[in-house]
């Protein structure tokens, strides 16, 4: 009969690269505090890496040596996993969009979750519980431009829109309109702005 460490790295192996898992997952293999126990003696061996509190995710092995995946990879998985809905911030939004050439210096995500922190390797990869609306359109355009416009402000918006103006698609920009509804007033009337400048 294998051991529960061995029993772990082959269920591990089979999950795609950077999907985190947790304890609850391997109950399967043995009761809570034998896998707590092979759980925390593999991340100090190296051989599993702590995320978080009993988050814990394999390391990728290449020649040059081990490393945590990718931290967008990884938090894909984790809010497919746990159910939420997570997006990058507001200044990593507008950064991809142009509209600033200011670099997050840390990993913030928007989450309809909690506010909490992973370590991924040597980076913290923070995440914190936003309103509804901040994470409407996750993965598309449109709600790039809602998470940074919340980050730019109220001055800088009309500004903002109008250089998407000319660097997105019309279709694009129409899903940013329907969802005025939904957006705060101050945002809601510069994105009202855009049906009047076709």
């Amino acid at each position: 009969m294998q051991t529960i460490a061995k029993q772990v790295l082959n269920f591990t192996t089979l999950l795609p690269e950077g999907t985190p898992f947790v304890a609850k997952e391997l109950l399967h293999l043995g009761a809570r505090a034998a896998v707590d126990q092979v759980l925390s003696r593999m991340a100090k061996r190296g051989a599993l890496l702590r995320a978080g509190r009993g988050i814990y995710v394999l390391p990728i092995k290449s020649r040059f040596g081990t490393h945590a995946p990718s931290t967008h990879k990884m938090v894909e998985e984790l809010a497919g996993k746990r159910g939420e809905t997570i997006v990058p911030h507001g200044a990593a939004a507008a950064n991809a969009l142009g509209l600033t050439t200011q670099v997050p210096m840390k990993s913030i995500y928007l989450t309809s979750g909690r506010n909490r922190s992973l370590k991924i390797g040597a980076q913290t990869v923070e995440f914190r519980h936003a309103p509804i609306w901040q994470l409407i359109f996750p993965g598309r355009p449109a709600g790039d431009v809602i998470r940074a416009l919340a980050w730019l402000g109220p001055l800088k918006a009309g500004e903002a829109l109008r250089k998407l103006q000319s660097d997105m698609k019309a279709s694009e920009l129409d899903e940013v309109v329907s969802a005025r509804a939904r957006l705060p007033s101050w945002m809601a009337q510069e994105v009202s702005a855009l049906l009047t400048h076709d």
